[in-house]
């Protein structure tokens, strides 16, 4: 009479699916192995192996001897997938806004979707930009790093921002700072932008320096663009913002304050303007960098900024829009 141990049995099986089943299958097949020759106890079983009886029971339960794939993972993948509810003429009109404002997420897409009369909710733009990339018909522009970290220059004694001064209106306190643009080997421009803290409005411009003499060139231009009175400015303590600039500032009323060093978090509003004008604009255009043709494309984008692009700050407001509902709310 031939005897053939259990356990003998369980290695030669073990041997026979090596090549067909996963590891994890294999050493399931020995819990199961190891529970049989041990009087069936399952309690000896897992505390032999390291695991719970939780986790022992579910995969008994599941556990079919005449068919080892049983011990294998089971696929988490859903039954009833979602299947999408937008039509070709939604997908399009999706992508035809991103090619036209490449960094915008679906939170401005939905809002300039909804002024054309197509109600879509954002997370559904979400959904729809996802499906343009993995098509492969959606793609991002190649970023041009234009902008560089800024030289640290001592602040000389000025006024700082009273703690009671809060900005209430438009005007209260417009930021100021300069953006130092290397698009190309040589080339460096200098980028002022003005941003109002409670409208959003931003005035820029592109200069060849960023001297005392050119900020206060912006002062002009400020007074020209900026569609209410400016009451003060912010701004840190580069030298470009001393000496002809502070005097301008005083001559022309509008009170100066200066923040203290190493601060730059208290001109957030302006900070993170950059950002956006350094992603959306300057990364994605294509220009050879005369002042003359990049100062062109730079007022067509502020004109996109204050008036097109939805703020998140303003409930998706344009800054246009956020003006002209504080001024009725004025008059009513």
């Amino acid at each position: 009479m031939k005897v053939i141990s259990i356990r003998f049995r369980g290695e030669k099986r073990l041997k026979a699916i090596s090549r067909e089943f996963s590891r994890e299958a294999k050493l399931r097949l020995k819990w199961f192995d190891y529970y049989e020759a041990h009087q069936r106890n399952a309690r000896l079983t897992c505390r032999h192996f390291g695991i719970s009886p939780q986790t022992f029971y579910r995969w008994k339960n599941r556990y079919d001897p005449r068919r080892l794939s049983s011990l294998e993972e089971r696929s988490h993948r859903p039954k009833r997938i979602r299947v999408p509810t937008w039509i070709p003429a939604q997908a399009g009109a999706v992508l035809e806004l991103r090619e036209q404002y490449p960094r915008w997420g679906k939170d401005k897409l939905s809002v300039l979707l909804h002024e054309q009369g197509l109600v879509m909710s954002a997370s559904m733009v979400g959904r729809i930009l996802r499906q343009l990339k993995q098509r492969g018909v959606l793609k991002e522009p190649l970023p041009n790093c234009v902008s560089a970290r800024k030289r640290q220059f001592k602040r000389p004694y000025a006024t700082r921002k009273p703690k009671e001064y809060q900005a209430k209106e438009m005007g209260d306190i417009v930021q100021v700072d300069t953006l130092d643009l290397r698009p190309l080997p040589g080339v460096i421009l200098k980028h002022f932008t003005a941003h109002d803290v409670v409208s959003k409005w931003n005035v820029m411009e592109v200069r060849r320096s960023a001297s005392a003499t050119t900020a206060s060139e912006f002062l002009d231009t400020l007074g020209s663009r900026m569609p209410f009175p400016i009451k003060a400015i912010q701004v840190d303590g580069g030298s470009e913002f001393q000496a002809l600039f502070e005097a301008e500032c005083q001559r022309r009323g509008i009170r100066l304050f200066v923040l203290p060093p190493r601060s730059p978090k208290l001109n957030g509003g302006v900070e993170r303007a950059h950002r956006t004008h350094t992603e959306e604009f300057y990364e994605i255009t294509d220009s050879d960098y005369d002042l003359e043709a990049i100062s062109s494309e730079l007022l067509k984008w502020e004109g996109v900024y204050n008036t097109i692009r939805p703020h998140q700050a303003l409930g998706y407001l344009t800054p246009k829009k956020f003006l002209e509902r504080r001024q009725v709310s004025l008059i009513t």
